[in-house]
């Protein structure tokens, strides 16, 4: 009689590069299947690497099968490692690359002297959608760009906008330090 066996295992780990402070995000699956005396086992390896001012901190995650609790308790790392980054840096903008209203809120801070960290979902593989559904379960927005300043999430383009208009964005700028020194 024929056993069979299956055993799948992945780990997804987020770490920044210590020389270059660039993310990188690899993930790994190990399958191990077994079919009577015969053996089959495949190594799968990626690595991503993304622009410089990502700054999300090491985690890494482990499951020995993919579950509804491994992807929620990724979920909560994901929504533990947003937090930490809001709240670790002055302006923090989700954005994607081809969105035009994250190239006008990152051209705006650009003007106003403002360095934001500014992380492209579309940048991140799948774990952007992933990335995004945290940001809409924590803010409410499901759409880019996401704005955070000092800890508090301001909003989308339009309301980032509005808030420059009426001249009380510079002062929330100003209390979360995020300009640069002129030198």
């Amino acid at each position: 009689m024929a056993t069979t066996t299956h055993i799948t295992k992945s780990i997804s780990c987020l770490s920044i590069s210590s020389t270059t402070r660039t993310p990188l995000i690899t993930s790994s699956f190990l399958t191990l299947s077994s079919f009577g005396p015969r053996f089959n086992t495949q190594h799968l390896k990626f690595t991503y690497k993304y622009t410089p001012s990502f700054n999300f901190k090491p985690f890494c995650s482990s499951s020995s099968s993919p579950s509804s609790s491994s992807s929620s308790s990724f979920g909560s790392r994901l929504e533990e490692t947003v937090k930490k980054t809001v709240s670790e840096n002055p302006v923090v903008v989700y954005s994607k690359t081809w969105c035009s209203y994250s190239s006008e809120v990152k051209s705006l801070f650009k003007r106003l002297g403002v360095d934001p960290v500014v992380i492209e979902l579309d940048e991140l593989g799948a774990q952007g959608p992933q990335l995004q559904k945290v940001l809409e379960r924590l803010t409410g927005q499901h759409t880019v760009p996401n704005v955070f300043i000092g800890g508090n999430h301001i909003g989308g383009c339009t309301d980032t906008m509005k808030l420059h208009h009426k001249g009380e964005l510079e002062s929330l700028l100003a209390e979360a330090n995020a300009k640069n020194p002129q030198i």
